[in-house]
């Protein structure tokens, strides 16, 4: 490993090694390339003004709370994931540091969405009064904290501890719970298509990454099996406050139709399947995980 501030000592590029074109993170590189080049500005939120305008008061209190969750968390993950990349390239993992360029690149593209959907609806306010404690817990405090950790200590421990943090907390369960709230409040009712034609894109984008995480993950516990206890450790001690999150986002009078419960019921699911995906490593080789990942790989 090259610690910070040291000299570079090879390049794989040019070395005898070169790229492992056929690592399931270099195929997930391949995979951004083709489908994750889509650009905001092409989306017309002409249609989800006149939307947002017909809704009661309770609906718009949750439009625009789960707006900002979205914004404000696609801009912590943003800001946040620099350390994971430096040290996939300290580590000299150059497919996961090449696969982890678009992961930022559409990361700050997500951002720039909800950005624009709040900037053209017209509710441009200090939003972050809307994020309660359980919200401000992970994305204000422990994602950048789990992050920030990496530029010091690249252990297994500690990357494993940051992309549970990342990829199976923030994306794999709150994340994947966001999307089905506004896909119950939308879709069903034919309102706002740029925002849910928007959703579909990121939805597409994060598929790669908490597979990219997932794949991480296990690649570690093939190696170590203890590795098995840091990752479900620290999911099980941010779900509390991960189902706290999707407490938060709820009015009282149900909008939509939806309830509170729906919503931490759908995040317990979430969380349940990335509990399962994990614990397949545990049975596996590298060999097997890497076969397996490749395979999950073609249906993102």
């Amino acid at each position: 490993m090259r610690a910070l501030g040291q000299p570079h000592q090879q390049f794989t590029s040019v070395s005898n090694k070169g790229i492992d074109y056929e690592s399931p993170s270099y195929r997930l590189y391949e995979k951004a390339k083709k489908f994750g080049i889509w650009n905001p500005l092409d989306i017309d939120l002409t249609q989800d003004k006149r939307d947002f305008e017909s809704l009661s008061d309770s609906e718009k209190k949750m439009i625009i709370r789960l707006v900002s969750y979205f914004a404000a968390g696609e801009e912590s993950v943003t800001l946040d994931l620099v350390p994971l990349l430096s040290a996939m390239g300290r580590l000299n993992h150059l497919e996961d540091e090449m696969y982890l360029t678009t992961f930022l690149f559409e990361e700050a593209k997500h951002t720039e969405f909800f950005t624009r959907w709040i900037d053209e609806i017209g509710i441009r306010n200090d939003l972050d009064e809307l994020h309660g404690e359980n919200y401000k817990k992970i994305f204000y405090d422990e994602l950048p904290k789990a992050m920030d950790r990496l530029f010091d200590d690249c252990s297994p421990e500690a990357i494993v501890n940051a992309s549970t943090t990342y990829n199976m907390i923030v994306e794999g369960t709150l994340a994947e719970s966001g999307y089905y709230g506004f896909r119950r409040a939308l879709k069903e009712r034919n309102l706002m298509p740029g925002l849910l034609k928007g959703i579909d894109y990121i939805n597409r984008d994060e598929g790669r990454h908490i597979g990219f995480g997932i794949y991480l993950i296990s690649r570690y516990i093939t190696e170590d099996p203890k590795i098995y206890d840091v990752c479900m450790n620290r999911m099980n001690e941010l779900l509390p406050i991960a189902i706290g999150v999707t407490t938060e986002l709820m009015p009282d009078d149900e909008p939509f139709g939806i309830s509170t419960k729906e919503i931490s019921d759908y995040a317990i699911k979430q969380f349940n399947a990335r509990v399962s995906q994990i614990q397949k490593a545990k049975e596996q080789s590298r060999n097997e995980l890497v076969k397996e990942t490749i395979r999950a790989f073609e249906t993102i």
